[in-house]
């Protein structure tokens, strides 16, 4: 049996659309994952609060993923009071299974991001990470100069590094771009009065009726 890494993507998902999920399923069929699980963040430390409930956000990816069986949804940080940092989240996968690799999916923009997150040292010994390549995005690690030592002893260029360890590597992965934006989204689902068309195909069906039966995203009357 080929040796698989799980691929794991947090996110708000505020709402899931379809620049997520083909993200997701993209990164499934180039590297030697067994499936991508999305993590809904309950409580994230380094943006605003989301807009929907964290309730909300886990149905509507529960949805989402019927159309992607090689996706899966991973409900633990909305379930753990506190701020949703990643450690402690792998930290508890790596508990249910000490040997399988992990593979954290991070932005460029958040991977020169890290030093600023929590025990963010610890990343490394618990999952690889796969920076996904965001068009539009400059990769220069001149801007983040703490990891320049990780990047100059983890960086990799084959994907079969990612199972070769439980832990540990940096792989760079282009992508395909989608021009979808959860902010934009939101924006376009507040505007119920101009109907729903201009969001139709950005999002799964299910979510679309799960908002709109849910009334979620809606403008705050005037006074």
């Amino acid at each position: 049996m080929t040796a698989t890494a799980l691929g794991i993507l947090g996110g708000t998902f505020d709402p899931v659309h379809y620049g997520h999920l083909e993200l997701a399923r993209e990164l499934r069929a180039a590297l030697p994952f067994s499936a991508v699980r999305l993590v809904p963040a309950g409580a994230p430390p380094h943006r605003a609060a989301p807009v929907a409930s964290a309730a909300d956000r886990l149905a509507m990816l529960r949805l989402a993923v019927a159309e992607y069986p090689e996706l899966e949804v991973d409900s633990r940080e909305i379930e753990r009071p506190g701020p949703s940092y990643t450690v402690p989240t792998l930290e508890a996968l790596r508990k249910e299974d000490a040997r399988r690799p992990l593979a954290l999916i991070v932005g460029a923009d958040a991977f020169l991001g890290l030093p600023a997150w929590h025990r963010w040292r610890e990343l490394f010994d618990l999952a690889h990470l796969v920076v996904v390549a965001r068009p539009g995005v400059e990769f220069d690690l001149e801007r983040a100069p703490a990891l320049l030592p990780d990047w100059e002893r983890r960086f990799v260029r084959d994907p079969d590094a990612l199972v070769a360890a439980p832990a540990g590597a940096i792989l760079v992965q282009p992508v395909t771009a989608h021009d979808i934006s959860a902010t934009a989204l939101r924006g376009q689902l507040a505007r119920w009065a101009l109907g729903l068309d201009e969001v139709r195909g950005l999002l799964p069906p299910a979510v679309l009726a799960y908002i709109e039966r849910n009334q979620l995203y809606r403008s705050p009357p005037c006074p």
